[in-house]
């Protein structure tokens, strides 16, 4: 069917329904249904077509229009709005362009409307760029004209419905068996681990499942510009998202406030979803002042530009000597974790490194596992984590918690020194 006599159709839908009374969605259906059903134009239309058009009319008045049947789909995990005529999507990690477009620039504006006003944010021409998530929690990044050349701008990015947990990582080959436990000693043992990596590296569900790795009992406060994670195993749970100002230019809340803000709340660890600005700061004097076992992720493209863009992130927002800077996060972060998009679109774990503090004015980290590829077959990239041959330098935390006295690298136990 050509979109204008899908307009056609919705249009007299729409003019068809009672305007002064509310249609609950099962009598909204059921008016789509028969209308359908019943105009001429439609009888050559097979079953199947006919409930696809059902859908998709159905979704023009309460869902997303063109966009629910993609994100109605667990196997798109990115879906890209360029325009209004311009959509592409990422499906089992290939990026193409799909026919489906807005009907105009005013409905993906109408869109993007419902998006924002469902998270309380506000998004025009004065205030153009803003994050937002749906009700399923994906993550939605808008940007307006006169910013965005080409008309409306929007990035959804998916999540699957119940997080991963590191098992699943494990299968998938984004780590092995062994350093996932590795890693599960650590988080029992209160390091402070920084997540690294580039773009759709997969550091937030990394996060999410490394988190499941925290005990119970414990008061866990989270922190993210817009709320992703999902951490279901922990049930004394704060959840904290900032907002940005109002119209008037007030009214708006930080990651930088809400970190000072959870130092009150009696966390025994505090998960900031990423950091890229002046609040790092923050999170590290946070992990430097007893919130032991605090997690974080960050952008870069390996694990020594992280600390680079760290140490530049604090000065952004404080005037420090740069070895007062690389003091602190020396102290504050226990064990970095890199990960990698390899080139067969796999997400893998391609470093784990332990920072032993300062040496000659440095931040000196030290390798434990490194990713070495040992071939391809079939189009996927074949290797493993593998030890780097150094111990755990500071190993007083694993005492402390009470954890066996050896650990394995390597398919060898390696006695802490």
């Amino acid at each position: 069917m050509d979109e204008e006599m899908f307009k056609m159709i919705r249009s007299s839908i729409r003019s068809g329904l009672d305007v002064t009374s509310s249609v609950d969605d099962a009598e909204l259906i059921k008016y789509i249904e028969r209308t359908v059903f019943e105009r001429g134009e439609l009888q050559d239309l097979t079953a199947m077509e006919k409930r696809t058009l059902i859908r998709r009319i159905y979704d023009s008045f309460r869902g997303l229009d063109v966009l629910q049947p993609l994100v109605d789909n667990p196997s798109i995990t990115e879906i890209m709005i360029n325009s209004h005529q311009d959509i592409f999507i990422e499906q089992e990690g290939e990026v193409k362009r799909i026919t489906q477009q807005f009907e105009s620039q005013n409905r993906l504006e109408d869109i993007i409307q419902t998006i924002v006003a469902g998270v309380n944010r506000v998004v025009n021409e004065s205030s153009p760029i803003v994050d937002a998530r749906l009700k399923d929690g994906s993550r939605v990044n808008i940007v307006l004209p006169p910013i965005a050349l080409k008309g409306p701008t929007m990035t959804i990015r998916k999540f699957p419905e119940s997080p991963m947990t590191m098992s699943d990582l494990v299968r998938r080959g984004a780590l092995s068996e062994e350093t996932s436990r590795f890693l599960q000693k650590l988080v029992v043992g209160k390091y402070n681990i920084f997540i690294s990596g580039g773009t759709g590296s997969g550091k937030t569900t990394f996060l999410n499942a490394l988190s499941q790795f925290i005990p119970v009992d414990e008061r866990v406060i989270t922190i993210e510009d817009s709320a992703e994670l999902q951490i279901v195993t922990v049930p004394n749970l704060v959840s904290l998202e900032t907002r940005n100002a109002n119209t008037e230019g007030r009214g708006e809340v930080t990651i930088r406030d809400l970190i000072r803000s959870s130092l009150r709340m009696r966390p025994n660890r505090i998960v900031v979803g990423e950091v890229r600005g002046s609040e790092a700061l923050d999170m590290l004097q946070a992990m430097n002042t007893g919130h032991d076992g605090s997690l974080s992720t960050g952008h870069a493209n390996s694990t020594k530009d992280m600390i680079s863009r760290l140490e530049t992130m604090v000065l952004s927002g404080a005037n420090l000597p740069i070895l007062v800077v690389r003091q602190q996060i020396s102290s504050a972060i226990d064990i970095l974790v890199h990960l990698s998009r390899l080139r067969d679109r796999s997400r893998r774990v391609t470093e784990i490194s332990e920072v032993l503090g300062m040496e000659s004015g440095e931040v000196h980290v030290s390798p434990l596992f490194r990713f070495r590829e040992s071939g391809e077959k079939d189009g996927r990239i074949i290797g493993e984590l593998e030890p780097c041959g150094q111990s755990m330098q500071h190993i007083e935390k694993l005492k402390m918690a009470g954890l066996d006295d050896v650990i394995v690298m390597g398919g060898e136990e390696v006695k802490y020194e």
